[in-house]
């Protein structure tokens, strides 16, 4: 079974980084772009077909090490 985790940061939270891309943009000709919040995809295969537990994996791998949970926010998606 394949996976999406999609991580991406709390609203309210600062994101530099998407304000450098901001300006990085810009400077490249792209006007009108008036922000930008980064994050990350993780694309995960798992060796069950058993969708609850494979939630339920997918949760906890988050909890422990894919995601700050302080200042981020996770979704799941089985693809």
């Amino acid at each position: 079974m394949k996976a999406r985790v999609t991580v991406t940061l709390k609203n309210g939270v600062l994101d530099p980084q998407g304000k450098a891309i901001v300006g990085a943009l810009g400077s490249l000709g792209f006007e009108g772009v008036g922000s930008v919040r980064q994050g990350k995809v993780f694309d995960v295969e798992l060796d069950t077909s058993d969708k609850a537990k494979a939630e339920a994996n997918l949760k906890a791998m988050c909890e422990k090490l894919l995601a700050n949970t302080v200042i981020e926010d996770y979704a799941v998606e089985l693809i």
